[in-house]
């Protein structure tokens, strides 16, 4: 081959400039659009104050008032409609979901479909009980300052899974550490470091 030939076939300076920012751009604009193809958002079906039902709130409420343990030490997760009907007999706001509140679940005697931002799957063993009781950890450790918002944030589904996206963490990389995110490796991270067992069935059932 001729040395015009090879000349021929170098790429310039310019051609790897060009290669090199069209990978940033499609990366970035894939890194933007992802969560959108793989996150689907979803509506409460009720707002909720955790501040103005909180300890510092109007109903001076602790968290284990509504998220309350069984006697057998296990624990109850969502309150039941019957906890808001100690307080929402009648319709005690202006808003819209304090009316729907009432209107639709107190008298309608439906439960509240919330959806859970902390959700794992079924093959996931989860004992509070020995979290919060024996291990003496705060809600906040693993849940964030859910407690103190006087909005329920955003609820994302993976349309894969179906599990939140609170699961993975709200960074598309998931690279992060509860609350941001609730992964296995978090579990694990926690048990090595406090002496726990890590063995498979203690979290997999």
């Amino acid at each position: 081959m001729t040395e015009q030939g090879h000349e021929h076939k170098r790429r310039s300076p310019a051609d790897w400039w060009l290669f090199v920012v069209g990978l940033v751009l499609f990366s970035a604009i894939g890194w933007v659009v992802t969560p959108a193809i793989i996150y689907a958002e979803k509506p409460q079906p009720l707002n909720f104050n955790h501040k103005l039902h909180g300890p510092d709130g109007d109903a001076g409420k602790s968290c284990e008032d509504c998220h309350s343990f069984r006697d057998d030490g296990s624990f109850a997760g969502i309150p039941r409609v019957e906890s808001c009907l100690e307080c929402h007999e009648e319709v005690m706001g202006e808003t819209p979901d304090e009316k729907k509140l009432v209107e639709v679940y107190i008298k309608g005697k439906k439960p509240i479909p919330w959806r859970v931002y902390a959700k794992q799957p079924p093959c996931v063993y989860f004992s509070h009980a020995a979290h919060v009781k024996n291990a003496g950890m705060e809600c906040t450790e693993c849940h964030g300052d859910h407690g103190t918002t006087e909005k329920l944030r955003p609820y994302q589904e993976n349309r894969l899974t179906g599990y939140s996206r609170d699961i993975w963490g709200w960074a598309i990389h998931g690279w992060a550490d509860p609350p941001e995110r609730m992964k296995m490796d978090d579990c694990a991270d926690c048990h090595r470091e406090n002496g726990v067992r890590e063995a498979c069935f203690v979290c997999h059932k």
